[in-house]
């Protein structure tokens, strides 16, 4: 089995053990569950998208270790046209979910550096990291597996390295070496997608010196892993996720972020990869945000373009035509493209590292992590300017209200314009979601 069916994937994730948290509350399904549906459907469209003619050119490619058709989220990159491949398919995802799908695009990121990190190491130091690696990835690719990626550690005080903490745990570190694998202690916080994840794929939160090798580690773990507590964070509006209606506008996708809580969790030696090489944890890192960074762009111009779309019919709502805003139009699409383009430099002016893994200009794409982090601000801010104070600030009575028995009516009468007061109310919530609601990605810090 080289592709799952959307059945399939759901019914992998029913099958995982229990190990997620929110508001205290176990969730026993996380493809049910208010807190976390949102999101595994979101993730849950790339299965969808195999046999559609019109999205199978970036969402499938070909395995170079087994000649197999397989997802492009479990592919190697190994050229700048499968890096454009990878900025066009975050976008097209952000287009269809309006949100963010990092429990797929981040452990793909994390493994395609692992797959350059590994060759290093052995190549160095004569190890056999890279053959586990590769004997692990045809695995994931034959099973079509999602996988959420980790870099974030809690790192407690910044001014000290992660030996010299008051807690030596706040850095996820090795414990204890034994043949058949390793003993980890510690967290990874803010990782996005977990809920919709079979497994997370670990990378080191920083590069180390000799003193902090323990925190050198890179492993690859089943989300349910035994000793391993999840907990997920509050987002803008989330209780509104408990409910019915339009006051949540997108249920074909959701962020989730996760605190990851590593109690003493055993990692069998067949799925680590770094465990105090901690000479090689620094290229770990620079190869996950060379790539990360040039494709983020595709990512946040997916979501503009939710943005434009969105302002534009709230616009439209109120009975005013998209020309009268033509040049705020302009500015947003110019942001968009200018994430995206940026990106796309990055990937054609890289080059070819020794594994074969095509690596990104790193440059270029610590530019565009400026981009990322500043022109989506501006995009929101036209957004809300376009739609009005209603879309701005979500300014409106709650579906629930809308509906009522008592006033609903009064609700609908004075809040329609050209167009219904549902039609009204249904888009600004768009706009305020992807503005300042739970539709918001990680632009400024996230990667």
């Amino acid at each position: 089995m080289a592709l799952r069916s959307y059945d399939e994937y759901i019914d992998s994730l029913k099958r995982m053990r229990p190990n997620i948290y929110k508001f205290d509350e176990l969730i026993e399904d996380v493809t049910t569950h208010p807190a976390t549906r949102y999101t595994v459907e979101g993730h849950s469209k790339s299965y969808r998208l195999y046999d559609n003619p019109e999205e199978r050119e970036i969402f499938v490619t070909t395995s170079h270790l087994t000649g197999e058709t397989i997802s492009r989220y479990l592919s190697i990159i190994r050229s700048p046209e499968e890096m454009y491949a990878n900025s066009r398919m975050k976008r097209r995802m952000f287009q269809l979910t309006g949100t963010c799908t990092g429990g797929r695009c981040v452990g793909w990121t994390s493994l395609n550096s692992m797959f350059a990190t590994t060759f290093e190491i052995d190549e160095k130091l004569g190890t056999n990291y890279h053959k586990r690696f590769l004997d692990w990835l045809k695995d994931a690719q034959s099973r079509d597996i999602t996988i959420a990626g980790a870099l974030t550690d809690p790192k407690g005080d910044r001014t000290k390295p992660p030996s010299m903490q008051d807690d030596p745990d706040l850095s996820l570190r090795i414990v204890k070496k034994r043949d058949d694998g390793i003993i980890v202690r510690g967290a990874k916080v803010m990782i996005c997608g977990v809920a919709a994840a079979n497994e997370i794929f670990i990378l080191p939160g920083s590069g180390y010196k000799e003193p902090d090798k323990d925190y050198a580690v890179s492993f690859v773990i089943p989300r349910d892993i035994e000793n391993l507590t999840i907990v997920e964070t509050r987002h803008p509006s989330d209780m509104r996720e408990y409910e019915e209606g339009f006051d949540t506008p997108v249920k074909e996708g959701g962020i989730t972020q996760a605190y990851l809580f590593f109690e003493d969790v055993f990692i069998p030696k067949e799925r680590v990869f770094m465990a105090g090489e901690y000479q090689f944890s620094l290229n770990a890192v620079l190869y996950f945000i060379s790539a990360y960074r040039a494709a983020i762009g595709g990512c946040v111009a997916g979501q503009g373009d939710i943005k434009i779309g969105a302002a534009v019919l709230t616009a439209r709502t109120n009975g005013l035509q998209s020309r009268v805003f033509n040049e705020k139009i302009i500015r947003m699409h110019i942001n968009n493209e200018t994430t995206f383009g940026m990106g796309i430099a990055a990937a054609a002016l890289g080059k070819k590292h020794p594994s074969g893994a095509w690596q990104c200009d790193m440059l270029l794409s610590n530019v565009n992590k400026v981009h990322v982090a500043t022109l989506p601000y501006e995009t929101s801010r036209l957004a809300q300017d376009i739609a009005g104070g209603i879309g701005e600030t979500g300014c409106m009575p709650s579906y629930k209200d809308f509906k009522s028995s008592k006033y609903g009516k009064l609700i609908q009468k004075y809040m329609k314009a050209k167009y219904s007061a549902e039609s009204r109310a249904r888009a600004a919530r768009l706009v305020e979601w992807t503005t300042i609601g739970a539709g918001v990605p990680g632009c400024m810090h996230g990667g």
